[in-house]
């Protein structure tokens, strides 16, 4: 009885939010999802791919999987970068494939500070099994049950296909950086079957900032060792949902450690309080491969039910070009380079 009550409240819950976007805790190591104007962000060439396993526990879960490549050109000083992502629910194989072009331009402001703009365009293709889908009128909320007929009864959701834009801009210097961003911008139209206001997919705003020191050797820290501390925000706001991220990590030689926290608001007085603790772990190596993994914990009412979530996260970063050149390196800024 208790699962069947959780699965009511989560469907609830999915039939509000089915018209925003599918999030990362680890947002920084997904910089093309996260800021248009990250896009060539690294001054490297730049690969990587993600994976998000969410709610296990339940009946049904969300998967998430995304990934790009984006390089940067010192002679043009621009980034370019393509970004692959794929989202499903499997109650109702609810499905959305989307495919982005990004381009960002940076000017630079000293010989360490930048002011970086991107644009973005994306085809997005959704589709969609309807008949595992429970309805308003079939939910008893008295006798805690779900009737097997509905009125409003749908089978099939008919792919399609939208273009979707975005535009972002970034400053950025070795030790501080803050961004702001727009997503869906032409307000895209995501279900052909409706004549209603969730048709079309909100506009999301975005602000990104974060801070990183770099921590002197004492104690026994050797002197040969990379030590850094960063602090880390990611808010954004999508109809009548507002998100903010937190992270903390640090960085010791190869390893990083670090702790997050996600809090979700709404003016819906029926969705509060759905936040997590994330806890993160990853490997940084010489030869610019990054490994990453995170635990999101529930702490709200149905936390434990749904086993959290899951994910992990793959980059590769070198310096392309020409080979003489390469000290450039130096100049790189540091302040993207190992990030979850």
């Amino acid at each position: 009885m208790n699962k069947l009550t959780l699965l009511i409240i989560c469907l609830l819950f999915f039939s509000k939010v089915q018209a925003q976007d599918f999030h990362f805790s680890q947002f920084y190591s997904g910089p093309l999802n996260l800021n248009p104007a990250l896009t060539g962000s690294s001054e490297l060439t730049r690969m990587g791919i993600n994976y998000r396993k969410q709610w296990p526990g339940l009946d049904f879960d969300f998967n998430g999987y995304s990934a790009f490549i984006d390089h940067y050109s010192f002679d043009l000083q621009s980034g370019i970068g393509l970004v692959v992502n794929s989202y499903n629910e499997q109650n109702m194989s609810l499905n959305t494939t989307e495919i982005g072009a990004l381009y960002a331009y940076n000017l630079k402001l000293s010989n360490f500070a930048s002011l970086r703009m991107g644009t973005q365009i994306t085809y997005a293709r959704r589709s969609g099994n309807l008949e595992s889908l429970i309805y308003g009128d079939q939910i008893d909320v008295f006798n805690r049950s779900v009737n097997p007929n509905s009125i409003d009864y749908l089978n099939q959701l008919d792919p399609f296909g939208y273009l979707d834009l975005g535009v972002g801009v970034l400053y950025a210097n070795p030790d501080f950086w803050i961004g702001i961003s727009g997503h869906h911008l032409n307000n895209p139209r995501m279900l052909n079957s409706t004549s209603s206001e969730f048709e079309f997919l909100p506009i999301k705003y975005g602000i990104q900032a974060g801070w990183e020191k770099e921590l002197g050797s004492a104690g026994y820290w050797s002197n040969d060792r990379e030590r850094y501390f960063s602090l880390m925000a990611n808010f954004k706001k999508q109809g009548i949902f507002s998100q903010l991220d937190l992270s903390a990590q640090t960085k010791y030689d190869s390893f990083i450690f670090g702790l997050g926290f996600r809090g979700l608001m709404t003016t819906s007085s029926e969705l509060k309080n759905y936040e997590s603790l994330i806890g993160i772990f990853g490997v940084s190596l010489q030869n610019g491969l990054i490994l990453g993994y995170s635990y999101d914990w529930m702490i709200s009412a149905v936390g434990a039910n749904t086993k959290g979530s899951h994910e992990f996260s793959l980059r590769y970063q070198f310096l392309a070009g020409n080979q003489k050149r390469r000290g450039q390196r130096d100049r790189i800024l540091k302040c993207f380079d190992y990030k979850f």
